[in-house]
């Protein structure tokens, strides 16, 4: 069995910062890519960043220039580093881990706010 458990989240000013943190509890799991999702209200889940075993990253336009993702695989952790926050950075954040066999597992969420 598999469970992420994120923390970081927040209330934060406009252009304050903020790191987010998922572990992933899963012995002897190996995760190839693991993301960083987010969902403000009545919107949809957007992929916010994503990176691989190896530390390739990819990132949404929005957060180009202002997060990083990052991962430690020994600790089976994703962390996003949010610098110069916006009040449309407001959302809760989940992270997701895939395996190399196609499983998808997800966190339960953190809140970020953003206040203007």
């Amino acid at each position: 069995q598999v469970q992420l458990v994120e923390s970081g989240g927040g209330i934060v000013q406009a252009g304050g910062s903020l790191r987010l943190s998922c572990a992933a509890a899963a012995s002897g799991s190996i995760f190839n890519v693991m993301y960083w999702y987010r969902q403000a209200p009545g919107k949809q889940r957007e992929l916010v960043a994503a990176i691989s075993r190896a530390g390739g990253t990819n990132y949404a336009d929005s957060v180009k220039g202002r997060f990083t993702i990052s991962r430690d695989n020994a600790k089976n952790t994703v962390y996003l580093q949010m610098n110069s926050l916006k009040p449309e950075d407001t959302a809760v954040y989940y992270c997701k881990a895939a395996t190399p066999y196609g499983s998808h597992y997800w966190g339960q969420g953190t809140q970020v706010t953003v206040s203007s």
